[in-house]
């Protein structure tokens, strides 16, 4: 008898930064700037005739895009497909209103296997241009990276240009880790605004610097805002894009940290619910500052995924009274935590004092361990009757 086994997948972006010459790059971004004037037309006469379907739209603009800008058969279909996929997001805006969808010259555009061709080994790439096809395009990636491209499917691509370089997002299928059940309990995450996650372990990662940059950008916004000149706009979304990135990197380095000791000790992560993070803020403005301009969701979904292409399991707890109660005696009083960095339990039988944010952790790691005992005695449960 012959068994079917499904692995389950999920999708991963990697992104590559591409080193190419002068005559490469100018293809590149010709390209870049050629599709997305074709994607302009193609929104015109979609807009101007309510045509919003792929294959439509695509029956009456396909001979026209190929004769009016001398795109190849596949960057032709991907402007189309492009600007059909942004008419049929849900884009009511553009759709029923007086203004038609634009794009920008330097907006991503889609390649897949048929016009693009990645080679790992080589650290090199193959793509279709308006200049025709070019070949032996350096790319610098991590060595993790060309193993990931290697040994694993990748699909659609977008090529970016940004700040003057040309980048890769390339979509990987992964297959998911098999997970390792946390036989040894959970490692518990407290975040917060004064260190942005403090573990069970007793491992801090501090906000200090972090808060310094937060705050050195938030002046300059204000000043940028003040101003209103186009080039201050043109600053501040500059700024915008590198604000956010050193917070993906950020994010990035401590989810990893996070998940490759749960994966050592053979633990899962505890981590609150993110309602959680932002019901603990206090009424004062710098605080909601601070605490809303840090994506603690994004550090929250690289932690999921991370784990779960390590296999290590992540589950969410109730945060609530996490910081009040005493993780060694269970006692709970709002007066356990008079100080922002220091826990002193309250009851005279215990008198536990610690820092604040590891006897939060400590609380949530207690609480991971029951929820994943209770719903696994469950699922046992379950299975037995059947």
């Amino acid at each position: 008898m012959q068994t079917n086994i499904h692995l389950r997948v999920m999708k991963l972006i990697v992104q590559i930064r591409l080193n190419p010459t002068k005559d490469q790059l100018d293809a590149l971004v010709n390209t870049l700037r050629t599709v997305n004037a074709a994607c302009n037309h193609v929104s015109d006469i979609a807009f101007s005739r309510k045509i919003w379907r792929n294959y439509d739209l695509r029956a009456v603009t396909y001979g026209d895009v190929r004769a009016r800008f001398g795109l190849q058969s596949q960057l032709a279909q991907s402007a189309i497909k492009k600007v059909a996929d942004a008419y049929g997001s849900g884009d009511k805006k553009h759709r029923h209103g007086n203004a038609h969808r634009q794009f920008r010259w330097n907006s991503a555009i889609a390649f897949d296997a048929r016009n693009m061709k990645i080679f790992p080994t080589e650290r090199t790439v193959a793509i279709s241009t308006i200049a025709g096809r070019l070949t032996g395009i350096r790319m610098a990636c991590a060595d993790w990276q060309a193993d990931m491209l290697a040994n694993n499917r990748f699909g659609e691509t977008d090529l970016v240009y940004r700040d003057g370089a040309v980048y890769l997002f390339v979509s990987v299928d992964v297959p998911e880790t098999e997970c390792n059940q946390a036989r040894n309990g959970f490692l518990g995450v407290d975040m917060g605004i004064v260190n942005i996650a403090a573990t069970s372990d007793g491992t801090v990662y501090s906000g200090t610097h972090l808060n310094h940059v937060r705050n050195k950008n938030l002046r300059l916004r204000r000043k940028l805002q003040q101003k209103g000149t186009k080039s201050a706009k043109r600053l501040l979304k500059k700024r915008s894009g590198r604000e956010a990135r050193f917070a993906r990197d950020v994010n990035h380095c401590i989810s990893k940290k996070l998940v490759t000791e749960a994966e050592r000790t053979g633990r899962g992560i505890a981590i609150e619910d993110l309602e959680g993070i932002r019901a603990r803020a206090r009424s004062r403005k710098p605080q909601r500052v601070a605490l809303n301009s840090w994506s603690f969701h994004e550090i929250v979904q690289f932690t999921l995924y991370k784990g779960r292409r390590a296999g290590v399991p992540v589950i969410y707890v109730d945060p609530a009274y996490t910081s009040q109660q005493c993780s060694h005696c269970g006692n709970i009083d709002k007066n356990n935590r008079k100080q922002q960095a220091k826990f002193a339990c309250t009851n005279p039988d215990c008198g536990l004092v610690e820092h604040a944010d590891l006897n939060a952790a400590r609380n949530i790691a207690n609480r991971g361990a029951q929820g994943w005992a209770v719903s696994h005695a469950a699922t046992r449960g379950s299975d037995l009757a059947a």
